[in-house]
């Protein structure tokens, strides 16, 4: 069993999707672990400890198609401190949309990084639907691939994932809206201030 560093690339850490999924993922995990959370800005530290890890575990949200800005200065930082031997990356990418198809353009973001590196990719699970997947049935589907990606970690053998809740296009924007509507009501947050930029001053 090896040792994992799985680093959580979510700016709103710690009340993010991204925490509860890299969690559910330990579940699994039967080896050692360690965490790190890129708000931390403590890159060069870990960065260098980066070479005493097997694997090393992205988990972030998708952000307008790409990578959050604070798990790219991560990147900047790991390619400031090459290390050797170098251990192998994997990706679990969640978004909004539906369509886990939409996380392919992080995933292959993070994939050119590592070749121009010199990193080992690994297995990768793209995640749609949004936050609302862990709060109904489908959270089971999530479950067995996240178990199904420590297995592939564990021997070696890469998987590429994809999930997100059974439902017609229509149906999931009409419960999406739902929940967050209650999601704003229980932090204090009108349906009508969602629908404005004050929603970026809340920080919910």
């Amino acid at each position: 069993m090896g040792r994992l560093l799985i680093v959580n690339g979510s700016p709103r850490v710690p009340h993010s999707h991204s925490k509860q999924i890299a969690e559910l993922f330990q579940t699994f995990w039967g080896g050692e672990v360690s965490k790190y959370n890129v708000t931390a800005k403590k890159h060069a530290g870990i960065c260098e400890q980066i070479g005493t890890y097997t694997d090393l575990l992205f988990v972030f949200p998708l952000y307008v198609d790409g990578l959050p800005v604070t798990l790219m200065h991560f990147l900047k930082e790991m390619e400031n401190h090459p290390v050797s031997p170098k251990p192998v990356v994997h990706l679990i990418i969640n978004c909004g949309f539906l369509e886990p198809e939409q996380n392919r353009v992080a995933c292959d973001m993070v994939h050119l990084f590592c070749k121009q590196n010199g990193y080992p990719f690994g297995s990768s699970l793209w995640i749609g639907s949004g936050e609302a997947i862990l709060e109904t049935p489908f959270a089971y589907f999530v479950k067995r691939k996240l178990k199904k990606m420590a297995t592939s970690i564990t021997t070696g053998k890469p998987v590429q994932q994809m999930v997100t809740m059974p439902l017609p296009k229509r149906a999931f924007l009409k419960e999406s809206t739902k929940y967050w509507i209650r999601y704003g009501e229980k932090n204090g947050v009108t349906k009508q201030q969602m629908e404005t930029m004050e929603i970026e001053s809340v920080g919910i």
